[in-house]
């Protein structure tokens, strides 16, 4: 899959966990919107969550994994787990669009539609149009940069001069991390 129109990047350093995304909406050649949210907390705060993809598609995710996240009493893995089956097999969520980065204090996760749970080894994780930008820049940056917001803005700020998918108005969410 390959997702034009955003920039999602999170980082997890020095006991903070950033998932930062751009605003821009654009429809073709065109900025539609240039101060969307596609980051916010879900559920009482103890997650947050980005997405690329189809507006509409990725607030249906939030909604499912916010009820899956009640379901399992706040266990952001296994409600992502139960989220992506449900997502790879039920006639209707295998057809939305859309791309998602979660994380609690304790993990960050990459959903897909194709069933895909996949936790980035290095703390690092990014998506859509300018997320290899943003995900090498935080790479590179990252043993220079002991903040992780500091560091998720600058990673982000590179993609925005490389993708034109990608602006940099912002929005930032954080939380305490485990690790």
């Amino acid at each position: 899959m390959k997702w034009h129109g955003t920039t999602i990047v999170s980082v997890r350093t020095s006991g903070k966990v950033v998932i930062a995304g751009d605003g821009q909406v654009s429809m073709g050649p065109t900025v539609m919107k240039p101060n969307a949210r596609k980051v916010r907390p879900l559920g009482d705060g103890t997650v947050i969550a980005g997405f690329a993809g189809a507006t509409a598609d990725a607030f249906s995710l939030f909604d499912r994994l916010e009820k899956k996240l009640e379901q399992y009493h706040g266990q952001l893995l296994r409600a992502a787990v139960e989220l992506a089956k449900d997502w790879r097999t039920d006639k209707f969520l295998r057809n939305l669009e859309a791309m998602m980065i979660v994380a609690d204090k304790d993990v960050t996760l990459i959903l897909t539609g194709n069933g895909d749970v996949l936790e980035p080894v290095d703390g690092i994780a990014a998506i859509g149009s300018g997320g290899n930008f943003a995900l090498a820049a935080a790479r590179a940056l990252k043993d220079y940069e002991p903040d992780a917001e500091t560091l998720a803005r600058k990673a982000m700020a590179v993609a925005a001069d490389i993708c034109v998918y990608t602006n940099d108005q912002l929005t930032v969410e954080t939380l305490a991390s485990a690790s």
